[in-house]
């Protein structure tokens, strides 16, 4: 589920127990989805007004995610995406008149996929347990433009191997996304001109995961996840767009660290991270990073994934997805 709150960055004092803890930096926390199996991974709109997210619907037969609006004033929500195979990661244009998401709705193979995710549940179900959330990078998904209500569908990436996990410059101009496009064991970070050519490699860390990119608020940076230290072991790095300046902003490879987004002021950022090393399903918690520095501070504590965090434009409200309430949130966990 999608939860939101208003962020209060000057902390207060003395909490003990984990609800009065997060009131440190958290106001009003209150749950925006409730009629999905599962729903998370959401983006504000440039006006703050709408959001955008991924969510698996109750009753249509698809188990995987489709790509959903919701206006946050009268909670309407919409489905935006074809409802066929699998999407993720959807991102608003900055003048908000255009979406990017990827999908693998042209797969011819993508409704044979459903059995056997349902057959997986239903092992689960039997046995009384839950897998780890694996991505699986799917070779058929493809990066794709769209208006905000779904229509315009147009196709921006078609190499062979995995395009997903795009989102947009601060000017709208290029696209930063995660491509498989160099081997299926390379997942590399790219830039491409926004209506999708001109794509050149940005990250060069082969046999390993980089994902989960977003370009700094003037442009010139890009924040990312890789694993390139520990298989599934997932750290944060900042590369200039350039390519250039690469820096690991984590090095604990006992802790799975990852979907770090900025802050409008261009220096801090928020993201989800877990110790693995105490054995059992990590508790995943958000916190706050000072990027020049390195200092960082706790956010959530709630039991249960905290995952995904993203910042409001006027960086009043924070968004992220949770299973505080006992169901399963969407989360790369």
């Amino acid at each position: 589920m999608l939860l939101a709150a208003l962020l209060v960055l000057t902390p207060a004092q003395g909490p003990q127990d984990w609800e009065t803890k997060e009131k440190t930096y958290l106001r009003n926390i209150r749950q925006l989805t409730h009629d999905f199996v599962r729903a998370g991974e959401g983006y504000f709109s440039p006006d703050g007004r709408t959001i955008i997210f991924q969510a698996e619907e109750k009753t249509t037969g698809n188990p995987f995610y489709q790509i959903f609006t919701m206006d946050l004033a009268t909670g309407r929500i919409q489905r935006v995406s074809p409802g066929v195979g699998k999407t993720t990661c959807p991102y608003f244009h900055p003048a908000g008149k255009k979406i990017i998401y990827a999908s693998s709705h042209l797969d011819q193979d993508a409704k044979a996929k459903y059995k056997p995710e349902y057959d997986a549940r239903d092992e689960e179900r039997k046995q009384g347990i839950r897998r780890r959330y694996r991505w699986d990078f799917d070779p058929a998904m493809d990066i794709f433009e769209a208006a905000p209500d779904g229509t315009a569908l147009k196709r921006l990436t078609d190499s062979p191997g995995y395009d997903a996990e795009g989102s947009y410059s601060p000017d709208g101009k290029q696209i930063v996304f995660c491509s498989a496009r160099t081997g299926k064991d390379n997942l590399e970070l790219f830039i491409m001109n926004a209506d999708g050519t001109g794509a050149r490699q940005l990250t060069k860390a082969p046999n390993c995961y980089n994902g989960g990119p977003f370009f700094s608020p003037d442009g010139k940076r890009v924040i990312f996840r890789s694993d390139r230290k520990a298989k599934d072991q997932l750290q944060l790095y900042v590369i200039n767009t350039d390519g250039t300046g690469e820096k690991a902003l984590t090095d604990d490879t006992a802790w799975v660290q990852w979907g770090p987004y900025w802050h409008p002021d261009n220096r801090h950022i928020i993201y989800a991270a877990a110790d693995h090393a105490t054995g059992g399903r990590p508790n995943y918690d958000l916190y706050w990073m000072d990027v020049e520095t390195g200092a960082k501070e706790r956010i959530t504590h709630a039991p249960g994934a905290d995952v995904l965090p993203v910042f409001s434009p006027d960086a009043k409200q924070l968004m992220w997805t949770s299973n505080r309430d006992g169901q399963i949130g969407r989360a790369h966990v």
